[in-house]
């Protein structure tokens, strides 16, 4: 998984679980700024797990319907003929503490968890993405790609390879940081430097990427849920966000290299390895070995011959994944089932890569490598659980649609009904992100509200979705309650044995404020300007 998604759900960070505290006081360190980060840690960790937080959603949802129905609470449907569901085009709140809602909850538990949307697709598409993980595909990858670039390009290298390591669940935070700090070290640079670059690529930049992975059609599918308050056929796929999310992927990979080296590292000046906490002698920066770049020719190779019959189902006219009813690609099988190419396109070139290097040799060391990255969904499971209730509570008892009509009207009472709202929208995201680190999480609290009621302002799912990205991702750098901001913060301290949390989140800041502003400039001449569709098939406006 990646390193905002259920694999990964936040833990709470306080100062007994991590090393070495500043050595003065915030405030008398980081003035207003670092009151305002030890503000935010201590709000964050007095939110409960998000498994909690969700059960406790939905006995709100219980209790506040019950409420709400009692109040007459209801909104004039703006859908044409009510939206075809009702009587009249009034939409009333739905008592779900009743006895007819204990019914509906009692019947519906199982059929709301299997039936969500992101739960089937995530799994399938991490039973390829595992295979390529432990055959060490993806960290030999890696490797290459940051080791072999030149000392002018090697930040370029790094930023771009923490944005691609998404790909891969915690490879990046794992593999690529620590390299980085290592590889700026031995080239004279400082090597925080290093590791604030590679964690900006990871994390900041964590929605951008070149190819479609597990967080798409975890993302997608919560979407999909959230419009289908309004309309019950709205279809949103895992590829929606593709077009928008490779152009930010070279956007993120030069403003991080912008700030890395006119920003942080001249902040930080010479590096002295005094302050390191360990023998950087010791330090070694492993090559990619003759034979792992033998794995990796081969495994390319595999990837090409895959791509090209893939190419061949969608390409022509008469291929057989194309829409047989248009002969469009628009609506067709293979973007309906994008998740079965994750699955294959990761799978295959890793079986490859494992057999050529002997990590891999036959069809039990995939099914391990398959069941490993099971064992470590339980938790993901649980807490899709707890979200799919909280989504089809929502839904039952009207107060997603309400709530988004009644704040429809508000926005555009206010004028805010213009491209402009996506700015409000981004950087309400990204105050969210500070205090609830998880993607998945995050969004499936807020799409219920947002996605209806920024469709009813005119707006496409699909167009909402790549705008909470943008939030969900600048502001992760600069969180303690991001899931490993306890281990950078650990690596971090090897080299500065005195960091603290201010240090480190003031390090990243200038990547935040830098990546919100571009993002987001971004954003506006992709969609509003250029007129661009964020992927394949996507619409920018809704119309009922």
């Amino acid at each position: 998984m990646n390193s905002k998604t259920e694999s990964n759900t936040p833990v709470k960070t306080t100062h007994k679980n991590l090393p070495n505290k500043p050595p003065n006081p915030p405030e008398k360190t980081g003035g207003w700024f670092a009151k305002f980060l030890a503000f935010v840690e201590w709000l964050g960790n007095l939110l409960p797990h998000p498994v909690t937080l969700f059960a406790l959603f939905c006995l709100f949802i219980i209790l506040f319907s019950g409420i709400a129905e009692w109040l007459g609470i209801s909104a004039q449907d703006p859908r044409p003929e009510g939206g075809g569901r009702v009587e009249g085009g009034v939409i009333e709140v739905v008592s779900l503490f009743s006895a007819e809602g204990l019914r509906r909850i009692v019947t519906g538990l199982v059929t709301n968890f299997t039936g969500f949307a992101p739960l089937g697709t995530v799994l399938v598409a991490l039973l390829g993405v595992s295979v390529a993980e432990h055959s060490g595909l993806l960290s030999a990858g890696m490797r290459s790609l940051v080791m072999g670039a030149s000392k002018r390009m090697v930040t370029l290298a790094i930023v771009f390879a923490g944005v691609v390591s998404n790909t891969a669940s915690e490879l990046g935070y794992v593999v690529l940081i620590p390299l980085a700090a290592m590889i700026f070290h031995s080239l004279g640079r400082h090597p925080l430097a290093g590791l604030a670059a590679a964690f900006a690529g990871v994390s900041a930049g964590y929605s951008a990427n070149l190819f479609i992975g597990t967080v798409d059609p975890l993302l997608s599918g919560i979407t999909q849920e959230a419009a289908r308050l309004i309309d019950p056929a709205y279809e949103v796929g895992p590829e929606v966000n593709w077009f928008f999310m490779v152009i930010s992927t070279f956007l993120i990979a030069i403003l991080g290299t912008f700030v890395t080296e006119k920003i942080v590292e001249p902040r930080l000046g010479q590096y002295d390895e005094s302050e390191a906490s360990i023998d950087l002698g010791e330090q070694k920066i492993e090559p990619v070995s003759p034979q792992e770049k033998r794995g990796l020719k081969m495994a390319g190779l595999s990837f090409l011959i895959l791509c090209a019959i893939l190419a061949l189902t969608i390409v022509p006219e008469w291929g057989v994944l194309r829409n047989q009813t248009t002969g469009e690609v628009a609506g067709s099988p293979f973007l309906k089932g994008v998740v079965v190419f994750i699955f294959i396109t990761f799978a295959i070139p890793g079986f490859v890569y494992g057999k050529v290097v002997g990590t891999m040799k036959n069809d039990r060391d995939v099914i391990d490598a398959m069941s490993k990255s099971m064992g470590t969904m339980g938790l993901y499971i649980v807490l899709v659980f707890f979200a799919a209730q909280f989504v089809a509570f929502f839904k039952w008892s009207n107060l997603g649609t309400v709530m988004a009509i009644k704040g429809s009207i508000l926005i555009q009472s206010l004028g805010l009904d213009g491209p402009i709202i996506f700015l409000f929208f981004i950087i309400l995201c990204g105050m969210v992100n500070l205090s609830l680190g998880s993607a998945s999480a995050q969004w499936a609290v807020t799409a219920p509200i947002f996605v209806p009621m920024l469709m009813l302002v005119g707006y496409a799912p699909e167009t909402i979705q790549a705008a909470y990205r943008i939030g969900d991702s600048v502001t992760n750098v600069i969180t303690p309650m991001m899931s490993y901001f306890g281990l950078i913060l650990a690596m971090a301290c090897r080299y500065k044995k005195d960091l603290g949390i201010g240090t480190l989140i003031a390090t990243m800041l200038p990547y935040n404020i830098v990546f919100f502003v571009g993002w987001t400039l971004l954003f506006y001449l992709w969609v509003f300007v250029f007129g661009l569709p964020v992927g394949p098939g996507a619409a920018t406006y809704y119309t009922p």
